[in-house]
């Protein structure tokens, strides 16, 4: 039987039609099954992300939305990186939701409709540095057994379309044991 864990709110939506590293901020945005969020430059059924066309257009996106926590902005703010909600290129921000320790297939049900499954964790790229000086390496870290850990947020596809707002609720919902550990998409 699936588990439902408590909920969280959405923060900040945001996206881009052109694929600049920042995404605009929104009052909604609207998610379209199979697909991403409506009006932003990684809409598609197959990757969209560049250095990922160039690879293999043929891939499945597995990258239709991205996910981060606001309590890593907090913390990267902390720290003196002076970020805002879309600017590493986040559709969504998360309040009260531990985004890195749900298992693949976990599914967040947004707002009234909307609903994503997890499918792996955000693989940050040089653009960061680009960005601001030093924020890749405040993304990454090693575990106590030496492992890298990604901070960078989460990628999901939609599995139900609908509009995401500020404020809405997301209700998390695990998927039936065995779960599997996050790795980059």
């Amino acid at each position: 039987m699936n588990s439902v864990l408590p909920s969280g709110i959405v923060v900040a939506v945001s996206r881009s039609s052109d694929h600049s590293f920042s995404k605009e901020v929104q009052q909604s945005i609207r998610l379209v099954q199979g697909l991403g969020v409506e009006g932003d430059a990684h809409l598609g059924t197959t990757v969209q992300h560049l250095s990922r066309i160039r690879k293999d257009p043929t891939q499945p996106n597995l990258r239709q939305v991205h996910l981060l926590a606001r309590e890593l902005i907090d913390e990267l703010n902390a720290a003196g990186f002076d970020l805002s909600p879309g600017v590493i290129g986040e559709n969504v921000l998360t309040s009260g939701v531990e985004l890195l320790r749900l298992p693949r297939g976990t599914r967040l049900h947004i707002g009234a409709t909307a609903v994503v499954e997890i499918t792996g964790l955000r693989d940050p790229c040089r653009q960061l540095d680009q960005y601001r000086p030093g924020l890749m390496a405040a993304v990454l870290e090693k575990d106590d057994s030496g492992r890298l850990v990604r901070k960078a947020g989460v990628m999901a596809i939609v599995e139900s379309p609908g509009e995401v707002h500020v404020g809405d609720p997301i209700r998390i919902k695990l998927p039936s044991p065995p779960h599997e550990p996050l790795d980059r998409v």
